[in-house]
């Protein structure tokens, strides 16, 4: 199991995590120093939270931003031979994180610029609070394991609150997008959306990953949703979407180690709990190439 615990955004769900035992979706932590970007920065600059970044994933670098030596953008620089490159991805980042300093680490849009070429950017899922809803559906699942008590309170009411996040969400990532096209006016951008955590059959591994049987449909569902908003928003404004999700299928959280690419509660490979290992990063890295 991966030594440290991880903290998603290290604002939302550090209490339900700790319930248990471990700490998942896009990890966290306030950020090491980083080196100031050049004035008209890298050929290619990866911006991004933990499924950029890699946390738990050896080597590791960039203090709590944990990012991995072999995470998807540092496989594609080496595979593209570019000939500069500047990872500033960092775990538990937000579309917020673009314009402000997270911890000690600076705001990630200031290592764009005019000689930068290629850029790829992986957010969103720390804007509608994905980790807190994993801690939250593991601290219920044993309430009702066979049910779905975590789509119940979610939407008691009569209104999906997880629905309405990601709605908002959109316009914070058409914002992002805007501001990499104006600092790096000559870069490809590609948005990278994110890999199927949990199986797509709908059928989960309880109590081998603490989520409730009815659960684990519903929080596919609501990735796959997240997913299409970012392909609607980077469709708007003319930028490459790069599916994750589809390559990943069949490797999720429920599969034997030697077939997961997204760690589950209990990492049995390198790894932040609910987060790509090394073959998760490496199936990322071959789909953005792919485009």
């Amino acid at each position: 199991m991966v030594s440290q615990t991880y903290r998603h955004g290290g604002r939302q769900y550090g209490k339900a995590l700790a319930a248990f035992g471990a700490a998942t979706a896009l990890a966290a932590g306030a950020a090491a120093p980083a080196a100031a970007a050049s004035h008209d920065g890298e050929a290619y600059v990866a911006l991004g939270d933990s499924y950029t970044s890699g946390p738990g994933i050896p080597q590791q670098s960039g203090g709590d931003c944990a990012r991995s030596s072999v995470n998807y953008p540092s496989l594609t620089a080496k595979k593209l031979h570019v000939s500069s490159f500047k990872d500033v991805s960092c775990s538990g980042a937000t579309t917020d994180d673009m314009w402000r300093a997270q911890g000690a680490n600076p705001p990630q849009l200031n290592a764009l610029g005019k000689r930068t070429t290629l850029v790829t950017v992986g957010i969103g899922g720390n804007d509608i609070g994905f980790g807190g809803i994993i801690g939250t559906c593991a601290q219920l699942s044993p309430t009702d394991p066979a049910g779905a008590p975590c789509r119940k309170q979610f939407t008691a009411g009569g209104t999906d609150q997880l629905v309405n996040r990601i709605d908002a969400a959109a316009p914070k990532i058409a914002k992002v997008l805007k501001a990499v096209h104006q600092r790096a006016p000559h870069a490809r951008v590609a948005l990278v959306g994110y890999p199927a955590i949990m199986p797509d059959n709908g059928v989960g591994c309880f109590p081998a990953v603490p989520i409730a049987a009815g659960d684990v449909p519903y929080l596919r569902d609501t990735e796959k949703r997240l997913d299409a908003m970012l392909q609607q928003q980077a469709r708007k404004v003319h930028v490459r979407y790069v599916d994750t999700y589809r390559p990943t299928v069949g490797h999720d959280v429920c599969k034997p180690a030697a077939e997961r690419w997204i760690e589950g509660a209990h990492p049995e490979n390198p790894a932040a709990p609910f987060h790509p290992n090394a073959k998760g990063e490496q199936a990322m890295a071959d789909a953005l190439r792919r485009q």
